[in-house]
């Protein structure tokens, strides 16, 4: 008896829906052909082999350490200094607090790589003053689920390194590839922050007093308190963009950084408080190690079974021009960032992809700034949406009523998205 590939796809949806974890139901079906088909090339012993093989990567040490440095980052309360920088500047302007929430979440985004991590350091610290400020308690959590997204966007991204391990491309030009189009998107942001306020209006005497107590510490105070934060993201990225680092290496830097600016220069981490940092990152990134092994056995099925040829024949017979194809993928990519985690979705659906979109002349490095896209989207939206459950476990607001107020935001993704798909220079102009 055989089992078709049709099938088990169809399994490996149903098994999501019935709550199976991604990683078990990844790894049932990667199984399935060599059990009902005992002559098929992917056995058993194929499937393991290929998950202790796919995880047997120098660039994937990077997304433990980076896992490990944001986490001792939002235990030494970098969030916090950096929050208090740029409200000193913007404050004083319409939305200048929700604007420096998403720029915030933009800086702390190029210490963690992480979206979910992003949210959980920003937003505990900055949802309480938003609503002290006298904003709308649902907005302000809605303002920090979305702007999370930018927690993958803006180098260094965890994502973009898997999508390197996944395509080949360099890690590297992926993180510089990022820089402008996480600046577009903040900005759009911002934007649509300040047509907000201005319909709804800011209690600005709150606001005024809160700015006004910074600015009476000055500004070389506030610099000082906060400038071992602003330069984290500096040494990171500069280390990778100037070749004195590795992305893994410089992911090794930042954790040692970390350690010293929170525990000896902010002392806002104890050593007793070493242990617990550990355990949480070692419980972070196991769920994305077995993942990541059962994703890369799942891939190699895919490809042995040739879905890829067939996905991209079907493809090309349906749509003609660049545009439509293009439009098709974001589509489909729209689609896997609401029902799927976006580790498991990059290394199952790049290697599918990215052939096609380099068929009508996409570089790698634009179309995998493409794909984060659209999976950083899939973070405030339901059902999986994981920006908008760890924003509403920390504010009490109800999930989908988060998404309803996010919703105006997540078109402002939509429009930053086309752009960038449609004018590759916004991603390919700072790259070598």
């Amino acid at each position: 008896m055989t089992i078709g590939m049709g099938t088990v796809i169809i399994l490996f949806f149903a098994l999501m829906l019935i709550a199976i974890p991604i990683g078990s139901s990844l790894g049932i079906v990667s199984l399935l052909l060599g059990l009902f088909d005992p002559t098929a090339v992917a056995g058993g012993e194929y499937v393991v082999r290929s998950m202790v093989y796919g995880i047997d990567s120098f660039p994937l040490l990077a997304v433990p350490m980076f896992v490990l440095s944001g986490i001792i980052m939002a235990r030494g309360g970098i969030s916090k200094r950096l929050f208090k920088v740029f409200i000193y500047f913007l404050g004083n302007r319409t939305a200048g607090v929700p604007c420096a929430v998403v720029v915030t979440c933009m800086f702390y985004g190029a210490i963690s790589g992480s979206a979910p991590a992003t949210v959980a350091a920003v937003g505990s610290m900055t949802i309480p003053i938003l609503i002290q400020m006298g904003y709308d308690k649902t907005f302000s959590t809605a303002v920090v689920a979305v702007a999370g997204g930018l927690g993958v966007i803006i180098p260094p991204s965890i994502p973009f390194i898997l999508y390197g391990t996944a395509t080949g491309a360099s890690v590297g030009k992926m993180f510089v590839a990022g820089i402008l189009p996480g600046i577009l998107i903040a900005l759009i942001l911002c934007a649509y922050a300040i047509v907000y306020c201005k319909r709804k209006g800011e209690d600005r005497e709150t606001i005024n007093f809160v700015v006004d107590e910074l600015k009476k510490r000055g500004f070389l105070s506030i610099l000082k308190e906060s400038i071992w934060a602003l330069l984290c993201p500096v040494i990171i990225l500069g280390c990778i963009y100037t070749g004195i680092a590795s992305p893994t290496e410089a992911a090794v830097i930042s954790v040692v950084y970390s350690l010293i600016v929170s525990l000896f220069i902010y002392k806002s981490l104890k050593w007793k408080e070493l242990w617990s940092v550990l355990v949480e990152a070692v419980r972070t990134y196991t769920p994305i190690l077995f993942i990541l092994a059962a994703s890369n056995a799942f891939s190699r099925l895919v490809a042995l079974q040739e879905m890829p040829q067939a996905i991209s024949d079907w493809i090309f017979s349906s749509f003609h021009s660049k545009i439509a194809i293009l439009l098709i993928i974001n589509l489909l990519l729209l689609f896997i960032g609401t029902i799927m985690d976006t580790s498991a979705a990059i290394l199952i659906i790049a290697p599918i992809l990215a052939p096609i979109a380099g068929a009508v002349g996409v570089d790698p490095i634009h179309f995998g700034i493409i794909m984060v896209v659209n999976l950083a989207i899939g973070f405030v939206t339901p059902p999986i949406g994981i920006n908008l459950f760890v924003a509403s476990s920390m504010s009490g607001v109800p999930m989908m009523s988060i998404a309803k107020k996010a919703m105006p935001m997540i078109l402002c993704f939509l429009v930053a998205l086309l752009l960038i798909t449609f004018i590759p220079s916004i991603s390919m102009a700072l790259v070598g």
